[in-house]
């Protein structure tokens, strides 16, 4: 989603061109605008010429000849959930959880034709990032940052435009959309502190995945695990590979190793959601005795591989 801003100091010609008429689609914005909604107590002028306006769009079929009228205006507003140019692209609150950040923020900036993001800095705000914080959690706390910022914005809108400052040209960064591949964990490759990170940015979206004896198994809720029990002498006593899976019957969760530590699961979903107790007595108890003389580190999790997304053509960017 979007946000549209633009300065409604008299009469706006639709298209960027002088004397153009307005279209019906516009004369319904305006009208909706200057509807007693708008209202503030300072007179009917007020309601008949706004200082500006606010417009939300989310699909490639909004009207063009707005957009054109908007931008010709005073350009558009973007609320951008980073500190741009950092994190530059759809998705910068997951990245930024993703990838371990301590400082996020906010930054209201104005679009370029054609490229978001990469606009003029009208305002921008930063805030340390809460510990073990969920994407979720970050975005609430980002949401109400921005919209306090909107408004600061738009109450000296002139003199906002007049102060933008180019992007810096180093300190780039991109957050692309995020995929079921995504939340597909590594077991060889990523510590458990990356595992945590990917928990607390993806799993409120798409729940992290493996694969188990060839099915594919999503993990609904990691835990980390209690030092007491990584001195286990089942943990201790035997060599292990990542992705081994042991059910630990004290705290009653499954503990999987990763690279360099181990995480713990409180339940799975398999064809159905359950516990890690039900997924030991299911699945793992009956595979210890169909496989008796095996090694625990024969009965893990392993790397699920999906294969990647075929490319749609891209649509033409139409200038403003």
């Amino acid at each position: 989603m979007r946000v549209l801003v633009r300065c409604c100091c008299g009469h706006l010609p639709v298209g960027g061109g002088a004397g153009r008429r307005p279209s019906p689609r516009w004369r319904a914005l305006a009208r909706l605008s200057a509807s007693p909604g708008w209202e503030d107590g300072q007179g009917a002028q007020v309601r008949e010429k706004p200082p500006w306006r606010v417009l939300f769009f989310g699909t490639d079929q909004f009207a063009r000849e707005t957009l054109r009228a908007l931008h010709a205006a005073s350009g558009i507003l973007n609320v951008h959930p980073s500190c741009l140019p950092r994190w530059r692209g759809p998705a910068p609150i997951i990245h930024t959880i993703l990838h371990g950040d301590t400082i996020a923020g906010v930054t209201i900036m104005q679009i370029k034709p054609k490229r978001f993001d990469v606009g003029p800095i009208l305002k921008q705000e930063t805030v340390p990032v809460p510990p073990k914080s969920t994407s979720k959690e970050l975005e609430a706390v980002l949401s109400r940052l921005g919209a306090n910022m909107l408004i600061s914005v738009l109450k000296n809108l002139p003199e906002s435009l007049n102060n933008g400052r180019q992007q810096p040209a180093e300190g780039v960064t991109h957050a692309p959309k995020i995929s079921a591949a995504t939340s597909c964990i590594k077991w060889e490759e990523q510590t458990s502190e990356q595992i945590f990170r990917l928990y607390r940015a993806v799993g409120n979206i798409i729940p992290l995945q493996t694969l188990w004896m060839d099915n594919t198994i999503k993990l609904l809720d990691l835990v980390e695990v209690d030092s007491s029990i990584l001195s286990d002498s089942k943990l201790t006593g035997q060599a292990v590979i990542p992705g081994s899976v042991i059910y630990h019957k004290q705290s009653q969760i499954l503990l999987v190793c990763c690279k360099d530590d181990w995480i713990g699961v409180r339940s799975v979903m398999l064809k159905k959601t359950l516990t890690a107790t039900d997924f030991y007595n299911g699945y793992l108890h009956p595979w210890y005795q169909k496989n008796s003389q095996a090694q625990p580190s024969q009965c893990r999790f392993q790397t699920l591989r999906l294969p990647p997304k075929k490319k749609k053509q891209k649509k033409k960017i139409v200038a403003m």
